[in-house]
């Protein structure tokens, strides 16, 4: 995620099991949560079941921050799936332009 400090950033992946290697996913949770807030959300479509997570940036101050979603599934042939979270803020044009006066 990319932006300015003080944007709203908020980004959506789908998660869509192939037909056949069908798993649901039991629990999510952030390796360190501090930085972003995230929902899983179960959906219908017309191949079945699919999951949409929705990641949104919490963080105030410019920087970089990192950050794992792991998805724990009942699947024997990938147990969890990792979601890899990458922030870049920014400070708005017009705070830099402040600070250097």
């Amino acid at each position: 995620m990319q932006g300015f400090t003080g944007e709203h950033l908020k980004r959506k992946v789908t998660i869509i099991p192939l037909e056949k290697y069908p798993f649901k996913i039991l629990k999510v949770r952030a390796k360190n949560g501090k930085d972003i807030r995230f929902q899983l959300q179960e959906e219908k479509s017309e191949k079945g079941r699919q999951y949409a997570l929705t990641v949104e940036n919490q963080r105030l101050q410019k920087g970089r921050y990192f950050d794992i979603i792991t998805l724990e599934t009942d699947s024997k042939i990938r147990p969890t799936l990792n979601v890899r979270i990458y922030g870049d803020l920014k400070a708005r044009p017009e705070e830099e332009k402040k600070k250097s006066q």
